[in-house]
């Protein structure tokens, strides 16, 4: 009788009667009366010779990587939904490839055993797959090293059980191009609720990747294409076949891309509200007066830019821009004088409340005056590097534009003191914001200014890098703006005291915000007479640089500031007396402090700096020589919801 020997353990031996078996285990016979059975074990690997018949067995784990993929996805469509699916493509890349590979929908077929359609089944599962799978709310954007098409096909699997994808933002790196047409396939099949698509800085998409988008994403409501070489007219125009959702297009340096994508947009999109075209040089008048007329009464918002466009275009847009409120032209150098006095003259542009021009030639005195007396609502005005525009035109489009709110002088050195104050004196009593940037035809030249008349809304002023705007300009323009509440004279480092006090002491409210960043010459008179006059409005202060201010400033601002909330006294002449008189200040909301580049602030100024605490969530004390590495870890221990930079 066959002996039977006990052991402990899964791996138990048991008396077995022949050599076959119906499962796995193994038996080893040591003489012709006795026999020892072995049963197998789960996922093991065997490989042991038989010392007794001088033969090799091995046992091997079975594989379901082995599997032909048909098999494999037949297993993947019997899976319960999404999240069961999103786990099964942790298993592998192979498996997540190959989940990728199957559009959403199909896994909503589940067949019976018959092999025919179980319709009760299939209904329930479309019901749930789209509640859960097709809401597009999710949003994602990968960028730099994480833009890569193993990451794209990984979040086309996971988002399905989780909402589905509507917006998505790739943005490549011009050191590491890992997105491929393929990821962007992989993104098409699934993510059919995809509404929103930007795509930056990627050479290797192609026409091929946005047909994909094209055959599966039929609610895309958004296209950002920007340094995309290799895409040309034919994936836009599959695009724009079947997206009749599309309301907004941005392609920008995008060389292959000419004027049939335009028409393309123009004629299947009819809900399109906002075009952006820059930098794309086979895009002509052709496509721009398709684009503009067709979409008459729903277009909005208009940007060209660096385009080879005529006079043509832009009498276009004046004739049939009915719709459009914002207008952005910009580098347009084939354009002349009499392509903006059309636009303004055709009378079209009724509905234009903004309007920016850039480096346009075209953009003179007399094509400003037109575009003042037709563009009846216009609200904002920005001219930026406009070399032509001159103090005639400046002032007879300030009379013309009855409801101009908003005005931005960029570089257009031709623009004096002169025309800034006849602006001012002549312009309806709707503006409320002047903004001069740069503009190096400013000279500080004593005017007599009895004759001109306050600008009374003016809330607004601002005056940054004009190196010419002395003293005496500022006195000038101060007497014109009795109402300011916002004051930004940022790097003026030609105004003194004297210049400011008068302004200060113009201003019938009180002063909100004022930026003196910069201006060098500026003393502590000029911050007392501020906390004097405009102390109980004064919300934010800006004196970085203004190395004359001292702690005297401080102590003023702490006695007559209670709604300061924003403070900045970088490289200012504090130290640590002036901390601790602004921590027994009356302001009881400051919430930023800047004391950058304030030598002479050290270790002693932490009580202060604790106090003041209760209230900061930011405080900067980079280079703070005088303050130790020992003191800002004790603050930010102490100072646990201020976010302190050191």
């Amino acid at each position: 009788m066959p002996a039977l020997v006990n052991y402990r353990g899964d791996d138990d031996f048991y008396a077995g009667s022949s050599f076959c078996s119906r499962d796995s285990g193994f038996k080893f016979s040591f003489h012709s009366n006795e026999e020892i059975y072995c049963p197998s074990r789960k996922r093991s690997r065997v490989s042991v010779p038989d010392i007794f018949g001088g033969r090799l067995y091995e046992y091997k784990k079975p594989s379901i990587d082995k599997l032909p993929d048909e098999c494999l996805l037949e297993i993947f469509s019997r899976l319960p939904g999404g999240r069961e699916r999103s786990a099964a493509a942790c298993v592998s890349k192979h498996w997540l490839t190959l989940l990728s590979s199957v559009r959403s929908s199909d896994f909503c077929r589940i067949k019976a055993p018959d092999g025919q359609l179980d319709t009760m089944n299939m209904d329930k599962a479309l019901n749930e797959d789209l509640d859960i799978e097709c809401d597009g709310y999710l949003t994602r954007c990968v960028e730099g090293k994480k833009a890569t098409d193993l990451r794209l096909t990984a979040i086309a699997v996971g988002t399905s059980s989780h909402g589905g994808l509507g917006k998505l933002s790739i943005r490549g790196s011009k050191s590491l191009w890992n997105v491929t047409n393929l990821g962007l396939s992989a993104i098409a099949r699934g993510c059919p609720s995809l509404r929103v698509l930007s795509l930056w800085n990627l050479p290797f998409i192609s026409d091929e990747g946005l047909f994909e988008i094209a055959k599966e994403c039929h609610l895309l409501e958004k296209l950002d294409l920007c340094q995309c070489p290799l895409i040309s007219d034919r994936g836009i125009v599959a695009i724009a076949e079947s997206s009749p959702n599309l309301a907004a297009i941005t392609i920008e340096s995008c060389p292959k891309v000419g004027n049939e994508s335009l028409q393309a947009i123009a004629k299947y999109c009819p809900k399109l509200q906002s075009i952006s075209i820059k930098d794309c040089p086979f895009v002509g008048d052709q496509g721009i007066a398709n684009v503009i007329s067709s979409g008459s009464t729903v277009l909005m918002k208009v940007k060209l830019q660096g385009l080879n466009i005529t006079d043509y275009s832009i009498a276009v847009v004046g004739h049939y821009g009915k719709a459009i409120t914002n207008l952005t032209l910009s580098g347009l150098q084939n354009v002349s004088q009499k392509g903006f006095w059309v636009m303004g003259n055709a009378q079209g542009l009724q509905m234009l409340s903004s309007l920016a021009i850039t480096l346009c030639r075209g953009a003179t005195d007399l094509s400003l005056e037109a575009m003042g007396k037709g563009c009846k609502n216009l609200k904002h005005l920005c001219l930026r590097k406009c070399c032509f525009v001159s103090d005639d035109g400046l002032v007879a489009f300030a009379k013309a534009a009855g409801s101009l709110e908003s005005l931005l002088l960029e570089e257009c050195n031709r623009i004096t003191q002169n025309g800034i104050l006849n602006s001012l004196s002549s312009s309806n009593s709707k503006l409320k914001s002047l903004s001069l940037v740069k503009c190096m035809g400013i000279k500080d030249i004593y005017q007599e200014s009895v004759t001109l008349s306050p600008c009374e809304s003016l809330r607004s002023l601002s005056i940054r890098s004009c190196p010419g705007f002395g003293s005496r300009s500022l006195a000038m323009v101060g007497k014109l703006c009795p109402q300011l509440h916002h004051l930004d004279l940022s790097g003026l480092c030609g105004i003194t005291d004297a210049g400011l006090l008068p302004l200060f002491d113009c201003c019938q409210v009180g002063l909100v915000k004022v930026d003196l960043s910069e201006c060098v010459n500026l003393t502590d008179e000029v911050i007392f007479s501020l906390a004097r006059f405009h102390g109980k409005t004064l919300e934010l202060l800006n004196l970085d640089g203004c190395q004359k201010v001292t702690d005297a400033s401080l102590a003023a601002l702490a006695d007559s500031c209670p709604l300061l909330n924003d403070l900045d006294l970088s490289k200012c002449s504090i130290s640590d007396f002036g901390v601790y008189a602004l921590s027994c200040g009356v302001q009881q909301s400051l919430q930023i402090l800047s004391l950058s580049g304030c030598s002479m602030v050290s270790n002693k100024s932490m009580p202060a700096l604790e106090k003041l605490g209760r209230t900061l969530v930011g405080l900067n004390l980079q280079h703070c020589k005088s303050i130790s590495g020992r003191t800002i870890e004790l603050l930010t221990e102490n100072l646990w919801r201020c976010d302190i930079l050191s």
